[in-house]
């Protein structure tokens, strides 16, 4: 019988509580990698170069969501599941003075790194909030460029965090996800004997059951791009979809 999803989500805030802790007190040295092919070297040299040690050391993403969702001056940036601000730090480089970025984490650890982390890069325009990303606690409609790395397949509640993102994107906003994808051979079963669900391994979705609940929640132009593996039948995979421009505006 598997855990109730309570208790899931527990055990993924306690191991990223601990990751935090760890680097905080510790500096630049930060916890074990959660599986092969997650961590800074998903970063080119340049971005890590540019970021505070701390930051670059609490990566625990699968990709770079930046680098492929093509930010521009002046967007609005929000970032589902933050951790220690790697990536809401490289969007605000990108979108500028007159942009803004969100990041949303449920790890109070995580998000007071985050704050020194900002603090540390003299980032402006950005701002952390604390919850969960299948309620983000941001109007509809105020987004440009949802962003997520590596944390969608934690979720016990996917379609709520699709549904999420679509609501707060403006019409014609994009989302741009690096996150783990299970190859559609394998069954929940073997997902969850590779890895478990706090590692980013049990709770994969396949692609097509990603596509899907992308195409349920609304978006249109969805590309699903496997870039390397992670474990058998696991790869870190880029997501890219667009919310139509012909929608009535949520509320």
């Amino acid at each position: 019988m598997s855990e109730p999803s309570t208790d899931l989500r527990e055990s993924v805030r306690r191991r990223y509580a601990a990751a935090a802790v760890k680097i905080t007190e510790g500096g630049t040295t930060c916890c074990e990698p959660r599986t092969a092919g997650i961590g800074s070297a998903c970063y080119a040299a340049d971005d890590r170069e540019a970021l505070p040690a701390e930051a670059v050391a609490a990566s625990l993403g699968c990709g770079n969501p930046t680098a492929v969702t093509g930010l521009n001056e002046g967007e609005r940036v929000l970032d589902l599941g933050s951790g220690g601000g790697i990536d809401v730090l490289l969007s605000a480089r990108r979108v500028g003075p007159t942009g803004k970025v969100y990041g949303l984490d449920m790890t109070e650890e995580m998000l007071a790194l985050a704050l020194a982390n900002a603090a540390r890069a003299g980032a402006a325009g950005v701002e952390f909030l604390k919850g969960v990303i299948e309620a983000v606690p941001l109007p509809a409609n105020t987004i440009d460029v949802v962003i997520s790395n590596c944390v969608i397949n934690l979720s016990t509640d996917k379609p709520a965090v699709f549904a999420e993102a679509y609501r707060v994107l403006r019409p014609g906003g994009r989302i741009g996800f690096s996150d783990v994808v299970a190859d559609d051979t394998l069954t929940p079963g073997l997902r969850a004997e590779r890895g478990d669900h706090a590692a980013c391994i049990a709770g994969a979705l396949s692609f097509t059951e990603y596509r899907h609940g992308l195409e349920a929640a609304g978006f249109t132009d969805i590309e699903i791009t496997p870039t390397h593996p992670i474990t058998d039948g696991l790869h870190a995979t880029t997501i890219r979809a667009v919310k139509p421009t012909d929608v009535p505006h949520a509320r």
